[in-house]
């Protein structure tokens, strides 16, 4: 049981999409959006890994409900912790090189390593399951209207928060 879990939440975390390793989709049906390396290392350190649920966002678009893998996926010996987030809406195509926002409000569970891929699959599927109940609760509701999500003008241009500052 992981303890005092509040101090981490909301954890806002933006930046563009890369190419993971291409597993998501692919082996699990399942797809996922990666952030590059600089965002998972702004974590905090103490952060447990494991499944966390709150809200996505792409390049400004619709804020949709989430849930996201941060961890080294056991099942597949990862050499280096990845977040890895499973948006609940069916996008046309990919979008590798867009603005992924996201808002972790909750823990759902740790990370451990599964004896099959059906086993991975059906935790998943319950962890997706978990996350869309959870965000129904109007605590979590609210993250949806964060600013963080809010595009702002400046001199024409729009600016968002990069690493929890103005840019």
């Amino acid at each position: 049981e992981v303890k005092n879990m509040e101090k981490y939440f909301p954890h806002l975390s933006n930046g563009k999409v890369v190419t993971g390793f291409g597993r998501g989709s692919k082996q699990l049906g399942i797809p996922t959006a990666n952030f590059p390396e600089e965002v998972v290392d702004e974590l905090p350190p103490s952060l447990p890994t494991g499944v966390y649920f709150g809200w996505a966002s792409v390049d400004g678009g619709p804020i949709y409900k989430m849930v996201m893998s941060v961890g080294w996926n056991p099942f597949y010996n990862n050499e280096k912790k990845s977040m890895e987030t499973h948006i609940l809406h069916t996008f046309e195509e990919d979008f590798y090189g867009s603005e992924l926002k996201v808002v972790m409000v909750g823990y759902i569970r740790p990370e451990k390593n599964f004896k099959s891929l059906d086993d991975l699959i059906s935790a998943i599927k319950s962890d997706i399951d978990t996350a869309h109940e959870q965000l129904e609760k109007p605590e979590y509701q609210i993250y949806k209207d964060n600013e963080f999500f809010k595009p702002t003008l400046q001199n024409g241009h729009v600016n968002g928060l990069v690493n929890g500052t103005e840019r």
